[in-house]
């Protein structure tokens, strides 16, 4: 798939002339997955600070000129400065430094003006072959566009024969970005780590020439990345080098062969190895705020929590979102039915595309509580037709906690009805469930299903339904834009099942359990209650289903479950509107 920034990363091989023998580190490095780097804006305090505001200074003059490209500047003889200024002032050679929307320059730069080549030969370079031409090919590389171009300039005669575009597509790159790729490797401290020394520059198997340099795709990021090289024993660790946001993406250690250059270690396939080795093959237990619980990656059911407690209490079985169901008014009956989880092995449609995050919930400087959230899309996001999920799990300090699930967008139109599937089996095997009525909450001795919008009676706290358990229970309040995120109200199908030991009705994981387009209740649990309902009287192990209705949209100012990209520093970076849609639940003597 494409979009308008794609990702290469150039991965480093061995040459059939070997190594220096003195680049070799004699440490002996531990086999494991790969160690993914934290997203971070770079510290101004890091070595590598000095050689990334060079760069980006160099940058940012580049595109305030009235023609905003990038030059090469080092090692070009005369016939090759020239060469590069013709070829900057024609025309076919300028196309696409500005964005067609804005006009705001775009990233550009010239990676390399070599000697015309035969290889080269076309009908419109064939004076090339014979003097006095002198030819050179100049290539560029547009960050924003991801794409290539390339002319062919006789200085000799002053005149540029040809130009050559090609989209997704990426020149090799030029020393400086050899040399900027490995002072951000040598000073990372995951590449220390890795290698118990902190390496040397003249240590990197990064070599100056292009012919060393071998192309494949990494398809997640899509920035321009490199991979510095580091020998150690008979192994190589590859640290992976963002140059779209100068920083380190990750280190994976390699068996040094042909089979290793076979299979050169992308962005994608360092994230998946690190995501499916931690969170999709074992369980994590996170045990903060008062919370102990497991989760981990599922196939198509996207993150589960499971054997949630509260100071000692048990409170859930385990709970996940099974589904997302987006449909298009405009087009009826057109949508999708998207399971996300893990990224190899599976099922989704859209996958994690970084681990699993745990972060502080802070209230005036003061943790009140911890967040667990993880991130699902698709390869190309923000383009249309691409999907951007969020999982987050909020535990509070005083015993409340929220499931929700989140919509970035963009998705395939403006008028789009994202209705994700929330799954939460409650602890206990007598569970007893009650709707407020405006006057008195009446219990439900039926499996049964309810629309709420935000109209809906509720307590005076916003308390809609009531969850009893041996340990004391629940209140549920639904997203009705009360909780100061953005939210504009869930409009939520509420279903209550009887759970099932053996599995059934959700206890393993699901596939896309509902169609993506109905626009009644029928959104899949409906299956598990009818055509008929099981008795709930007296008390039974209960299975709260929440399924939120949350429309998208694209007016300017008041964006919703939508994105759209801008430039920002001559490369496309993404606006987000996510809309956040999940029921707070409350511990019965907190409320009324």
């Amino acid at each position: 798939m494409s979009r308008l920034r794609q990702l290469l990363l150039i991965s480093v091989i061995l040459t059939a002339c070997g190594p220096n023998p003195t680049a070799v580190i004699t440490s002996v490095p531990p086999t494991a997955a790969g160690v993914l780097a934290p997203v971070t804006t770079p510290d101004p305090a890091l070595p590598a600070s000095a050689a990334i505001a060079t760069q980006s200074a160099r940058v940012a003059a580049a595109l305030a000129l009235p023609v905003p490209i990038l030059t090469l500047e080092d090692g070009l003889n005369a016939d090759q400065q020239a060469a590069q200024r013709l070829a900057i002032a024609d025309p076919r050679f300028q196309r696409d430094l500005f964005d067609v929307t804005t006009g705001s320059p775009l990233r550009s730069e010239v990676f390399g003006v070599y000697p015309w080549r035969e290889s080269d030969l076309t009908d419109a370079t064939a004076t090339c072959l014979n003097g006095p031409a002198r030819c050179y090919r100049v290539e560029m590389y547009n960050y924003a566009y991801n794409a290539s171009t390339f002319a062919t300039v006789d200085v000799a005669g002053g005149a540029v024969l040809a130009v050559q575009y090609l989209a997704a597509t990426q020149p090799d790159i030029p020393a400086s970005l050899v040399a900027l790729a490995t002072d951000i490797a040598i000073h990372a401290p995951e590449v220390t780590a890795a290698l118990g020394v902190k390496p040397e520059a003249a240590q990197a198997m990064m070599a100056n020439t292009k012919t060393a340099l071998s192309r494949s795709r990494c398809e997640r990021s899509q920035h321009l990345c490199v991979a510095p090289t580091f020998l150690a024993g008979t192994r190589g660790l590859w640290a992976i080098v963002d140059l779209t946001d100068y920083r380190l993406v990750g280190v994976r250690w390699t068996d040094m062969g042909q089979a290793s250059a076979s299979q050169p270690v992308t962005e994608k396939s360092l994230q998946d190895e690190v995501i499916t080795a931690n969170y999709c093959d074992r369980t994590q237990n996170l045990t903060q705020a008062g919370w102990s619980l497991d989760y981990m990656l599922t196939s198509s059911d996207g993150l589960r929590i499971s054997s949630v407690t509260f100071d000692g209490k048990p409170v859930l079985n385990d709970a996940k979102v099974v589904d997302w169901h987006v449909a298009y008014s405009a087009t009826e009956g057109f949508g999708y039915s998207d399971a996300v989880g893990c990224p190899v092995f599976s099922q989704a449609a859209v996958v994690a595309a970084r681990p699993p995050a745990i972060a502080p919930i802070l209230a005036d400087g003061v943790e009140v509580g911890v967040s667990l959230r993880q991130d699902f899309w698709s390869p190309s996001w923000p383009a249309p037709c691409n999907y951007y999920y969020e999982q987050r799990f909020d535990f509070y300090t005083d015993g409340r906690f929220r499931m929700m699930a989140i919509s970035h967008g963009r998705g395939c139109g403006n008028d789009g009805m994202y209705r994700p599937v929330l799954r939460i089996a409650w602890a206990g095997e007598q569970g007893r469930f009650s709707e407020w009525t405006g006057t008195a909450w009446q219990p439900w001795d039926l499996e049964a299903y309810i629309l709420k919008d935000n109209e809906s009676p509720a307590t005076d706290e916003g308390f809609m339904f009531r969850l009893e358990t041996e340990n004391g229970g629940y209140y549920v309040e639904p997203g009705l834009g009360q909780f100061g995120d953005g939210g504009r109200g869930d409009t939520p199908y509420v279903f209550l099942t009887r759970a099932k030991d053996n599995g059934d009705e959700g206890g393993t994981d699901l596939p896309t359990i509902g169609p993506c387009c109905n626009t009644d209740y029928q959104q899949g649990p409906e299956k598990y209650i009818e055509p008929q309902p099981e008795s709930l009287a007296g008390g039974a192990p209960l299975v709260l289903w929440y399924v939120p209705q949350i429309k998208n949209d694209d007016t300017p100012g008041e964006e919703y479950c939508w994105a759209q990209s801008a430039v920002v520093d001559g490369v496309f970076r993404v606006n987000e509107y996510p809309c956040v849609a999940g029921p707070m639940f409350v511990p019965i003597g907190a409320g009324q």
